[in-house]
């Protein structure tokens, strides 16, 4: 390459036809590169201050050289502008104002000149081919794609995918999976991201789309679409759960995609380095699918509390180990494959949990009611959990309560709706001693109760309030999957500040937007734009990168 610059045009045209060839990019733009290199090579030969411009004709090879020149009266810039008389010794029709060019003999650059246009060449090809690479893959995530291992840096593998290299991180990769250099390797295309240093193709083979798009490769009815896999989780390297549903009451979606003795199912098995799938039928029914999904454990009962988004599963005392699975494993990927939290517990566990709520709720009752235990249990067994529901329930649902009747059902509300008031007012009161202001009492959707909370978190004014994510004052807490009593207070997730009262979306949109309300009060009004100041004059005269050919 070093040579590029002072070859003949026979061999700058072959240079440029094989860096485009190789790198696969448009010629032009090596024709660009090149005469980019030409021009501040001789700028460092004529002078860092002159104007020269390069023209490489990529069908001849022709090289020319120029200087681009204003014609003025007074020179000041002895590099970038010329009087009216040396400006018409250079073009007899020129005039003040004119751009002219000034051709330049070709200059035989030395080895210092040739290495840095060299160096300019390299760059301009090598941005060319990131965004040859970028504009190729970026619409390809989700895609399998086949390729070989180049090298292995700090546990993530670079993989050669032909025209582009991708890199499976660690926490991609399946666990315990050895790859070493010049070994095939298939992945999913994770992301593509444009970068300062270029391209970025992340790949992974640790991801449930991954074994998605492999029973798509060995099982036609899903490429059809006759079958979907409606839900999968992985446990990478481990074991692994699909949800796959058939639109041909004919097909059975589980059988297809087992296969013949195993045959499809095998050949995913093997590509993700015998990691354990078990293949269950999807159901609409949330219930049905939890069931399926915690197979091979046997399942007595489901509790579905839709406002938590959790389900509490009842199962045999012999069939608990089993539900959870090693480590929680198969109660971890039952709850992923459904998108809800999922608590497993025995029959007795369950017992001993209805007995200790129907014991609190009663005693609840009896104190807010002021009622004795007979009918504060009565209440309880039918249905009633919180005091809102006594107070706000119809009174004829209240009334038909065998040994009820309508004058008992409006002492009952009566005595809820004091019952609340009383837990407001002591709300109110715990919430001022806080130091929570007053002005939080008005934003829609907070209760007293709700404002305690905030004030233990340290939310005391409207700004605090305001610099909160919607995400942080809402979100519901999450938790680990093992049974009640023992799950680890180290597997929960806190949540939001208010998570605790299922607050929507919505809701708490309004809420920050309340409190952000007072931001936007005392905003000046905007200034009244100024008057537009009269556009320069264009200046006259040629082009400053015409080719001097024209």
């Amino acid at each position: 390459m070093a040579t590029a610059i002072s070859a003949n045009k026979a061999e700058l045209l072959a240079i440029a036809n094989s860096v485009a060839s190789e790198k696969m990019i448009d010629k032009a733009i090596v024709i660009e590169a090149i005469e980019e290199a030409i021009q501040r090579a001789a700028r460092a030969r004529y002078g860092a201050e002159n104007d020269i411009r390069a023209k490489l004709d990529p069908q001849t090879g022709d090289l020319r050289l120029w200087r681009v020149v204003e014609v003025v009266e007074q020179v000041e810039d002895y590099f970038k502008q010329v009087d009216l008389a040396a400006g018409q010794k250079l073009q007899k029709d020129a005039k003040i104002g004119d751009f002219i060019v000034d051709p330049l003999p070709a200059v035989d650059l030395g080895r210092i000149d040739a290495q840095s246009a060299k160096q300019v060449i390299f760059q301009k090809v090598r941005e060319a081919d990131r965004e040859r690479q970028y504009a190729e893959f970026k619409d390809r995530a989700g895609e399998i794609i086949t390729g070989v291992v180049k090298s292995v840096e700090f546990g993530h593998i670079v993989v050669n995918l032909g025209r582009a290299e991708g890199v499976i991180r660690r926490d991609q990769q399946i666990p315990r999976e050895l790859m070493r250099v010049g070994d095939r390797v298939r992945a999913l295309i994770l992301s593509v991201r444009s970068e300062t240093r270029g391209p970025q193709i992340f790949l992974s083979r640790a991801h449930p789309d991954f074994m998605k798009k492999l029973f798509a490769q060995e099982v036609p009815e899903i490429y059809d679409g006759i079958i979907e896999i409606k839900a999968a989780a992985r446990d990478p390297g481990s074991r692994a759960k699909i949800g796959v549903i058939s639109y041909d009451g004919s097909i059975d979606p589980v059988g297809a995609c087992v296969g013949m003795k195993g045959s499809r199912v095998q050949a995913v098995v093997q590509e993700m380095q015998g990691e354990k799938i078990d293949i269950i039928p999807w159901s609409e029914d949330t219930a049905t699918f939890v069931v399926n999904a915690l197979q091979p454990a046997t399942v007595q009962r489901v509790v579905i509390d839709e406002d938590d988004s959790r389900i509490e599963v009842v199962v045999p005392d012999d069939q608990l180990s089993l539900a959870i699975g090693r480590r929680g494993q198969n109660v971890r990927l039952a709850s992923q494959l459904t998108g809800s939290q999922i608590d497993i517990m025995t029959e007795a566990d369950a017992s001993e949990k209805r007995q200790r709520e129907f014991v609190e709720r009663s005693t609840m009752f009896q104190e807010e009611l002021d009622v004795d235990e007979t009918l504060a249990q009565l209440l309880v067994a039918e249905g009633f959990g919180e005091l809102e529901e006594v107070a706000y329930v119809g009174i004829d649902e209240l009334a038909s309560i065998e040994g009820f009747d309508e004058e008992l059902a409006q002492e009952l509300q009566s005595r809820a709706a004091e019952g609340l008031e009383r837990r407001e007012e002591a709300s109110r009161q715990e919430r001022r001693e806080l130091g929570v202001e007053d002005a939080l009492a008005d934003i829609p959707h907070l209760t007293e109760a709700m404002l305690v909370v905030l004030g233990k978190a340290g939310i005391k004014t409207l700004d605090d309030l305001a610099d909160l994510a919607t995400d942080e004052l809402i979100a519901k807490k999450r938790q680990d999957n093992r049974r009640g009593p023992a799950r680890s207070e180290r597997a929960e997730d806190k949540g939001g500040v208010l998570g605790e009262y299922g607050l929507s979306e919505e809701q708490g949109n309004e809420i920050i937007m309340a409190a952000r309300a007072h931001w936007f009060d005392d905003e000046p009004e905007a200034a009244a734009p100024a008057e537009a100041e009269p556009a320069a004059e264009p200046q006259t005269g040629e082009a400053a990168d015409a080719d001097p050919a024209q």
